[in-house]
């Protein structure tokens, strides 16, 4: 048998079975019928772009697949432990000749919110954009740090 912490801050109690709850995911795929496109790459979700999430042993790694988008398009918050991704582009374009005018526009946009999990360090948060992914780098706190066994001399 062995003790294993309780996470009191996790979301719906037992029907989250990540540190990470996000809160789209949960509504749109738990209990809303599902509405899935054979699309991939936007996670099966129209406006919803793909999340990969991965721990180590001081850390986690976010990975967004947001391509088309600049770094100035996005904007990431966090609120009440909660981290929030939002990007919007717009591109208008326009054409005058001498008999015409033609206007044409693009808008794309989408939001993602995850809660954090307690053993984060928030303060120490850090992203970055490259390629068409937003990365981010989630360090835990020393206590949450996954430390080697330690053996107990018996008296």
């Amino acid at each position: 048998m062995s003790l294993v912490k309780f996470k009191n801050r996790r979301p719906f109690g037992g029907l989250i079975s990540s540190d990470f709850f996000d809160m789209d995911e949960f509504f749109d795929n738990r209990l809303m019928s599902r509405n899935i496109l054979d699309d991939g790459f936007w996670n099966g979700k129209r406006g919803e772009p793909a999340l990969n999430i991965k721990e180590t042993d001081d850390h986690f790694e976010i990975e967004l697949s947001a391509p088309g988008f600049a770094k100035k398009d996005f904007e990431v918050t966090i609120d009440d432990g909660c981290l929030n991704i939002a990007a919007k582009k717009s591109t208008p374009k326009e054409e005058k000749e001498e008999d015409y005018t033609r206007k044409e526009f693009s808008y794309k946009s989408f939001e993602r919110s995850l809660q954090l999990p307690e053993s984060i360090k928030e303060e120490a948060i850090k992203a970055e954009y490259k390629d068409g992914i937003l990365s981010f780098n989630l360090l835990k706190k020393e206590e949450a740090k996954k430390r080697p066994p330690k053996k107990i001399q018996i008296a």
